[in-house]
């Protein structure tokens, strides 16, 4: 699965994207950020605060508790406002 990181989560984590092979039990988004936490602390400081990390799956916006089954590519960026 291709990772894509954006912003203030990309300059945390250190990386602008990975391409990973998640474990099988990795089911949900809230699932994959809980074993990204894991892989450092880089990845537990840019993604610590769950309300603040916004998520695209396959360029369309999803929750934290979305399905990752046949999704190709995850997202991750903080709120955005516009002007």
């Amino acid at each position: 699965m291709k990772l894509a990181y954006f912003a203030s989560i990309r300059e945390r984590i250190g990386l602008a994207g990975e391409d990973v092979s998640l474990p099988a039990d990795i089911g949900t988004v809230a699932d994959l950020i809980r074993w990204l936490e894991g892989r450092g602390d880089n990845y537990a400081q840019a993604l610590k605060t769950p309300q603040l990390v916004r998520v695209a799956l396959d360029h369309e916006h999803a929750r934290h508790d979305a399905p990752l089954a046949r999704v190709r590519e995850v997202a991750f960026f903080p709120p955005m406002t516009g002007g």
